[in-house]
């Protein structure tokens, strides 16, 4: 066995139908694809993304960026720890590195991951050549493997296309929530013909049409599989968790005892509601959510499908603080 296969991961990852009236009463079914369970420490796109990279470095020190609150950075600590490998964080904001560290990064702390802290003009710039060299230097890492932030290089999406492979024909429209599109990349070359992706970016800009464009190019040479992005349901931004999307994964939680990642995972939710009520879907599609994360911190998910015959505690649309996908608000009952 590699070190890698010494890990376990659960390929392929459950895939878990729900029964949630928002979707059955425009002749809808759920599925959840449980990338959550892969791994208690490598959770979901984060093992597809990194096992790949993980192997190319072949034991050198791996040197990753991310923010503050960066799950990419705190799965890259853990597969150092789990591997025995060094492990580098460069993190965004110079002016952190003086303070108490938060939760997420005292989690690669204790992981054995060495954080170096840059300015944000100099992160902007971390993918030019010159810059990267600098940053690899004053972090003592000049000779490390370098994986970019949110993990996401041709190794990555390679990686990724196998989560399309694994859902086949089970079905018509995947959503997964993007930051930095390598996993909608490898996803949607993955699915069978006639299937599509569909990505919800938890960032604002507009930029991940080009940027998923690129990374295909690069993992494949060109455009591979059917996708799109929605764009409108990033309520405001990165790490952006308003009272509404909050309420919306917590009864979401309590419908199907699932765990919802807020920063993730509860704006794909959101999403993939608000286009069903908005009639986005065809009778008899079935529609599947990449859950890509859990919350942080809490303790690994049980691997317990949840009750069906219970009744949700409501049949309440989603909140429609941020603007719904037409200009009514999604009807309730």
């Amino acid at each position: 066995m590699t070190g890698l296969d010494t890990l376990r991961p659960r390929i392929p990852s459950p895939l878990q139908e729900l029964s949630d009236p928002r979707f059955a009463r425009h002749g809808l079914r759920l599925l959840l694809k449980r990338d959550d369970l892969i791994h208690p420490d490598l959770v979901g796109n984060k093992w597809r993304k990194l096992a790949p990279n993980l192997h190319a470095a072949a034991g050198r020190t791996l040197v990753t960026f991310g923010g503050a609150y960066s799950n990419h950075l705190r799965a890259t600590a853990a597969a150092g720890r789990l591997l025995g490998s060094a492990t580098v964080g460069v993190v965004r904001g110079e002016e952190l590195a003086g303070r108490p560290l938060n939760p997420s990064l005292a989690r690669c702390a204790a992981d054995g991951m060495r954080l170096h802290f840059v300015d944000r003009s100099t992160y902007r710039r971390k993918a030019e050549p010159d810059t990267l060299a600098r940053v690899l230097r004053a972090a003592g890492a000049q000779e490390a493997y370098v994986v970019p932030e949110g993990g996401s290089n041709a190794a990555a999406v390679r990686g990724c296309r196998a989560l399309g492979e694994e859902l086949g024909g089970h079905a018509d429209v995947v959503g997964v929530a993007c930051g930095t599109g390598g996993t909608l990349a490898g996803l949607a070359a993955g699915l069978a013909p006639g299937r599509r992706a569909l990505g919800i970016p938890v960032l604002r800009g507009g930029f991940l049409r080009a940027d998923i464009g690129r990374l295909q190019e690069e993992a494949f040479g060109g455009p591979r599989g059917t996708w799109h992005l929605d764009d409108r349901f990033h309520f405001g931004g990165y790490a952006r968790v308003p009272a509404e999307l909050d309420a919306f994964a917590e009864d979401f939680e309590q419908r199907h005892s699932v765990p919802v990642e807020r920063l993730y995972v509860a704006k794909l939710l959101y999403g993939l509601v608000a286009l069903a009520e908005e009639g986005a879907f065809a009778r008899g599609t079935t529609v599947a959510a990449v859950v890509t994360g859990r919350p942080f911190p809490q303790a690994p998910p049980t691997d317990q499908a949840p009750p069906t015959d219970q009744a949700p505690p409501t049949d309440q649309a989603p909140p429609t603080d941020q603007a719904p996908p037409t200009d009514q608000a999604p009807p309730t009952d």
